[in-house]
Formats: structure tokens, sequence, C-alpha cells
């Protein structure tokens, strides 16, 4: 069995990339009320979830052992709500680069979810503390492209 180790993109010219993913928080619907009309008692949990997404994905390397540290040119954090007890976050993460940022898109989306969940945890939370209905699910790579400009 090989040791682990980085794939060498020495050889591969930067070119322009793009990925895709998504993922769904489900909520209480009473919590996902609050979230929309902007009544979270820790603020707004989209800008929140925004900011730290951008973040996640610029520090992907630092968390996923073997990736590659990309320069990232863009990281588009978008939420919509597909029924009264769903949150879904898209992330669009683009770059110059000799390889893919599949990986910053998911993380991205991944610590999105993540953080909306820390803040309205109070809300979720059943009579003995636990989380019966809040759940994290179908964090995938929706898309993924790569642009040769030459």
């Amino acid at each position: 069995m090989d040791k682990p180790r980085m794939v060498d993109i020495s050889g591969k010219p930067p070119i322009l990339r793009e990925a895709v993913a998504e993922g769904f928080l489900k909520l209480k619907p009473e919590t996902l009320r609050l979230v929309r009309e902007g009544l979270v008692e820790k603020g707004d949990p989209l800008s929140v979830a925004s900011v730290m997404a951008t973040l996640a994905a610029k520090e992907t390397p630092k968390i996923i052992a073997l990736c590659h540290p990309i320069p990232i040119t863009s990281v588009k954090v978008d939420y919509d709500f597909p029924d009264d007890s769903t949150v879904r976050v898209s992330v669009v993460v683009r770059a110059q680069a000799q390889t893919g940022v599949e990986m910053e898109a998911l993380t991205a989306v991944t610590v999105a979810l993540l953080n909306i969940w820390d803040m309205v945890k109070a809300y979720e939370k059943d009579e003995e503390g636990q989380y019966p209905q809040t759940l994290i699910q179908s964090v995938r790579v929706v898309r993924k492209l790569k642009e040769d400009s030459g």
C-alpha cells in the first residue's frame, strides 16, 4: 500500500476552475420562520454562514489533508427555501488553478450549514436537549467546470 501523498500538479497549466456544491438543513418550521423573518436571537444566520463559508473555502487545505492550496478568485453563497422546514445552501467557488475546487465548494457548503445550525440550535432542541428534527443532508457537488482559455 502506498503512503498518502499530494498529487503532483506542477505540469498542469492554470485554467479557470469552478465548482458548485449544495446541501440542505432540515429545521422545525418555526425555526425556519425565525430565520426568514430576521428574528434569531444570535443575529442573521445566513449572513454569518456566508462569511464563514467564504473563509472555509479559502482554508480548505488546512483541514483536508492532501488538498492543494488554491488561489480562489470568487466564492458565492446563495440560499433558498424549498419548503417550510428546509434551507438549501449553494456555493460556487472559482479559481485560476492547476486543479479543481470541488473540495473548497463542499467545505464551504458544510461550514455554512453548521453555522446556521449553531445559530438556531436553541430553537431546535427538544425537552431533553436533543435535536430530533435537525438534519444536514445531501451535501454534494452539483457541477464542476474547467475552461481552457487557450
